[in-house]
C-alpha cells in the first residue's frame, strides 16, 4: 500500500475520514486535506481509474490488522484442554478442603480436567484406604459438575484421581 508521497497518481478519488465520498481531486490536494486532518492519505484501490484514496490514520489501521490477524490464528488453533492439579493430604482439615474443592470447581467449569493428588508420608501409608475415602467424598460432592475418568490409585506414595467435566 502506498501512502502519502508515494501515491504517484496525479488525480485521485478521495474518502475522508468519515467514509464521505469527497470525489475526484488533484493528489496534492488530497494530502494537504490529510495532513490538514492530522492523518495519512493512504492508496486503498490503485487498480481503478483514477485510484481511490482515503484518509485515515495508517499506523492505527496497520496495528489493528495485525490483532486481526493474531485473533484469527487463536480461534484456528484447536482448544487444549489443560489437566489442573490439586494436591491434598489424607488428614486435611475439612475447610481446606472445602477451599480446594471450590478450586477445583473452578477449573471445572472453566472446562478444565482436575487431578487430584494425595500424597502420603511415613505411616500415612499404612492409611491408604483414608485416601479412598477422601477421593469418594471428592467425588460426590463434584458429581453435579464432573465425572471421575480415573478412579484413585497408587503409585509409590502418590495416589492420583482424574475427573473431567460433563459436556
Amino acid at each position: 500500500m502506498k501512502i502519502n508521497g508515494g501515491i504517484r497518481a496525479e488525480n485521485v478519488r478521495l474518502i475522508d475520514e468519515e467514509n464521505n465520498k469527497v470525489g475526484i481531486v488533484t493528489r496534492l490536494e488530497a494530502i494537504s486535506k490529510a495532513r490538514q486532518a492530522g492523518l495519512d492519505l493512504v492508496e486503498v484501490a490503485p487498480t481503478s481509474d483514477p485510484p481511490v484514496c482515503k484518509i485515515m490514520d495508517y499506523g492505527k489501521w496497520q496495528y489493528e490488522q495485525k490483532r486481526k490477524m493474531r485473533q484469527s490464528h487463536k480461534k484456528s488453533q484447536q482448544h487444549v484442554n489443560t489437566l489442573k492439579e490439586v494436591r491434598l493430604r489424607p488428614e486435611t482439615d475439612t475447610h481446606d478442603m472445602e477451599i480446594k474443592l471450590k478450586h477445583a470447581r473452578e477449573f471445572l467449569e472453566k472446562g478444565h480436567r482436575v487431578q487430584f493428588t494425595m500424597l502420603f508420608r511415613g505411616r500415612q501409608m499404612l492409611h491408604r484406604d483414608r485416601g479412598h475415602e477422601v477421593f469418594a467424598q471428592i467425588s460426590e460432592k463434584l458429581e453435579d459438575l464432573a465425572k471421575v475418568e480415573q478412579r484413585g490409585r497408587m503409585a509409590n506414595r502418590r495416589m492420583t484421581m482424574l475427573i473431567s467435566p460433563i459436556k
